[in-house]
């Protein structure tokens, strides 16, 4: 009783109890604020890595699969990467053209886009003079002897692109060769993740996360990829019948837009409202295109979407709009491809550990608490 009393008395005991328990909250914060700002700074590093190891997830169940059926997992990686790599060549090679067409087309669109407005807006008389008279009162009268020199800036946008492509193909060079080795090396980071860790229990969880994550990550892959190609060519189908220009490239665009949650739907809503308003004869066509193209996603995003995807895989609206937007000024498009995958990973890994149980119920949908629970225990029972 003395002991605790003296300890109790000593300022040193006391400032060691005082200092180690107040300052956790911040440690926190700080640790937070230099995360965001890590992952910012090192973004053309890390992008193609976190790519890459969310492709290995995705493909390790396959490659498992081809490793059973006697093959090498040197061999499995080949295939895969031979097959992807094909179908991105595939897949450039074919919205090239009209790619290309759109590219050709841009002065003219733009023209007729100017067009557009001002019948909407007046003639072009009233809109020159109201320009006119705000410039006036902007600039006012000029001053004698002063000479106005006027700076423009011509093909600043096309340069910009140029400059920044090798370094965009250098970084998805970088992510397939990344993949490849990962695919490669088989179970070897899961063999040695067994290794580490202290004890048998330890060793079964580890074990057990990893295929969970690996399983949920292929089955929201590939469910989301199916989803998609349905709604791309449903779009494509309702553009050829709404006679807007290129429907196949209108369709592969919702295909791909359709991977960016909330802001990929209004993208592509955007964009088909947009193209319609330049290439079809009245306004009212163009928001018919948008408003068939809002009713088709809407329809995904509310009824299809929900049913095939399983209650363990559905996540917080608010958290993945948070995320999307983050991880887009983050890492820009890449990000925004990134951000839910990385949700998925991070709420089964939470569903696994007791202590961020918490945590992985905040990440669920409304009513899909404890699924993660519901799952082990169902797991445990098979056992």
């Amino acid at each position: 009783m003395s002991d605790n009393v003296d300890a109790a008395e000593d300022p040193a005991v006391a400032e060691r109890s005082r200092v180690s328990f107040a300052p956790a909250w911040a440690v926190i914060g700080i640790f937070l604020m230099l995360l965001v700002g890590g992952m910012a700074y090192a973004r053309s590093f890390l992008m193609p890595v976190v790519l890459a190891l969310l492709l290995q997830l995705v493909f390790s169940p396959l490659r498992r699969q081809m490793e059973r059926m006697g093959l090498s997992a040197g061999l499995a990686a080949g295939i895969i990467m031979t097959v992807l790599v094909g179908a991105l060549i595939l897949a450039g090679a074919g919205l090239a053209v009209p790619a290309r067409d759109w590219i050709s087309r841009a002065p003219d669109l733009s023209y007729e886009l100017r067009e557009k407005i001002e019948q909407i807006r007046g003639t072009t008389e009233t809109v020159t003079n109201a320009a006119e008279q705000i410039d006036n009162l902007a600039e006012g009268e000029e001053e004698p002897g002063v000479q106005r020199v006027k700076v423009e800036e011509e093909g600043g946008g096309a340069l910009s692109m140029a400059l920044s492509l090798p370094g965009i193909l250098a970084q998805v060079v970088f992510t397939l060769i990344l993949l490849f080795f990962l695919l490669a090396s088989g179970d070897m980071f899961n063999e040695k993740l067994v290794h580490v860790m202290p004890t048998f229990r330890d060793k079964r969880r580890a074990v057990r996360v990893a295929y969970d994550i690996e399983r949920k990550l292929s089955r929201y892959f590939l469910t989301i990829t199916a989803i998609n190609a349905g709604l791309g060519v449903a779009v494509g189908l309702a553009m050829w019948w709404l006679q807007m220009p290129n429907p196949a490239l209108l369709g592969v665009a919702a295909f791909l837009l359709n991977f960016i949650p909330y802001l990929g739907a209004l993208l592509g809503v955007l964009g088909a409202t947009l193209i319609a308003f330049v290439t079809l004869d009245t306004v009212e066509q163009s928001v018919i295109v948008g408003a068939v193209y809002f009713a088709l996603t809407t329809v995904e995003g509310q009824l299809v979407t929900p049913v095939l995807v399983g209650r363990s895989l559905r996540l917080n609206p608010v958290v993945v709009f948070l995320s999307v937007t983050l991880f887009a000024w983050l890492w820009s498009v890449v990000g925004m491809l990134v951000a839910t995958p990385l949700l998925v990973a991070l709420r089964t890994f939470c569903d696994h550990v007791p202590a961020l149980s918490s945590v992985g119920h905040f990440l669920s949908a409304r009513g899909d608490e404890g699924t993660g629970d519901d799952e082990r225990a169902g797991q445990g029972d098979r056992r």
